[in-house]
């Protein structure tokens, strides 16, 4: 669905060759007059070009660009050093601006991931009472039917039977829903049994054949496990409410540098790339969510799809370090 992340974590620039060209001009006019006349003022004035270049969409490597093209338009390779010093502190100060942002984006990320880990303990908590909990109080009632049903006429114990039967379609539906909250299985066993159980109850309500292929050696970390086991999800639900698809497939590998990749592909309508801004702001795709998770572990995705040839959601995050 994207060529970055589509476009939910793309990489596009806000600014542009016009936004560049405009910041270029400012900060070689004011690395000129901070090398001519050193003060306080000029560096805050590169302060000032930098938060401005990065409000614009002008890259980290775009202002250093701009520094060492200025420098040359002003042939500082003959400068002496103490001119150079004071010019790479100017460009140090321009960088504030974008140092701001990367330190404000750790902390979000880190705020996120313990939000993250919150919300996952509070669901295997409700997950697991409603699967221990209700079951026992479905077995209570189901022990109470049956000392009614004991000295119940045939008519009476007939009807009994079928309330019997409801309850237990109802633990049936309990046991799924548990299941989908929080599958006790991918803590006990890990992320690609919960994805082998994750498809086959996909595929079984909802006629889509779902493989899972797997060439991972170990276990990601449990924090991984549980964000790939959830983008999982996500996408395997757009699988059945969007694509018409019949078949699907997650594929599990990882790369030397520890880095792992996990892809959800499928065969159906697929869908116009460049469409897709306007239904993720309409909340029809849920890739807020997906680049949310992925957000807290550093991870990235990407969506290609065309109308007629299907969709894949390629799914990266980085290795331990």
């Amino acid at each position: 669905m994207s060529d970055r992340s589509a476009p939910a974590n793309s990489a596009a620039t806000v600014g542009g060759p016009r936004a560049s060209r405009d910041i270029a001009f400012l900060y070689s006019e004011a690395l000129r007059a901070s090398l001519a006349e050193p003060s306080e003022c000029g560096l805050r004035r590169a302060y000032e070009i930098g938060r401005e270049g990065f409000g614009s969409g002008v890259g980290l490597l775009d202002l250093v660009t701009i520094h060492h093209r200025a420098l040359a338009e002003m042939h500082a390779r003959n400068a002496g050093a103490e001119e150079i010093v004071r010019a790479g502190e100017f460009l140090a100060e321009s960088l504030s601006p974008y140092e701001m942002a990367l330190r404000g984006f750790r902390e979000a990320a880190a705020a996120l991931r313990r939000l993250n880990e919150t919300m996952e303990g509070e669901i295997r908590r409700i997950a697991h009472s409603v699967h221990d909990e209700a079951g026992q109080l479905l077995d209570a009632a189901r022990l109470a039917i049956a000392e009614v049903g004991h000295d119940a006429n045939p008519a009476v114990h007939e009807r009994l039977q079928k309330v019997g039967s409801m309850l237990d379609r109802a633990e049936t539906e309990l046991r799924r829903l548990s299941h989908e909250l929080r599958p006790i299985i991918l803590d006990d066993l890990g992320l690609v049994p919960a994805l082998e159980r994750l498809a086959e109850g996909i595929s079984g309500r909802a006629g889509v054949r779902i493989r899972v292929e797997n060439s991972l050696q170990r276990r990601p970390p449990p924090a991984v496990e549980t964000t790939l086991y959830r983008v999982v999800q996500e996408a395997l639900t757009n699988v059945v409410r969007h694509s018409r698809a019949r078949n699907a497939c997650i594929e599990l590998t990882s790369h030397a540098t520890g880095e792992l990749r996990c892809s959800v592909r499928d065969d159906g309508t697929g869908f116009d790339v460049a469409a897709l801004a306007s239904r993720e702001q309409a909340g029809g795709l849920g890739l807020l969510g997906i680049r949310e998770r992925l957000t807290a572990v550093g991870g990235l995705f990407q969506i290609h799809s065309q109308p007629g040839i299907g969709t894949e959601i390629m799914v990266v995050v980085p290795g331990e370090p």
